[in-house]
């Protein structure tokens, strides 16, 4: 069983890296999620909080994926 720092470091990187491949500025995302950039840029940080499911799912919209296709790749080790 993983902890929960090793967990909320995967989301981390499976948002940073789901942004890249989209060719998305953190600013980009921040449009098109409604999540604020500050906040965006703490969450693909090496010291990333917990992320809230809610605010997730608005950033899944701005990537243009569902909630379950985010986790699909990463997670399913």
């Amino acid at each position: 069983m993983e902890n929960y720092h090793e967990i909320t470091q995967k989301i981390s990187f499976r948002i940073k890296q789901l942004r890249k491949e989209k060719n998305l500025t953190q600013e980009k995302l921040s449009q098109l999620s409604g999540v604020d950039y500050k906040h965006i840029q703490l969450l693909e940080s090496k010291k990333a909080p917990a992320v809230r499911i809610d605010t997730l799912e608005k950033i899944c919209i701005g990537l243009n994926i569902s909630l379950s296709n985010f986790f699909k790749e990463e997670f399913n080790e």
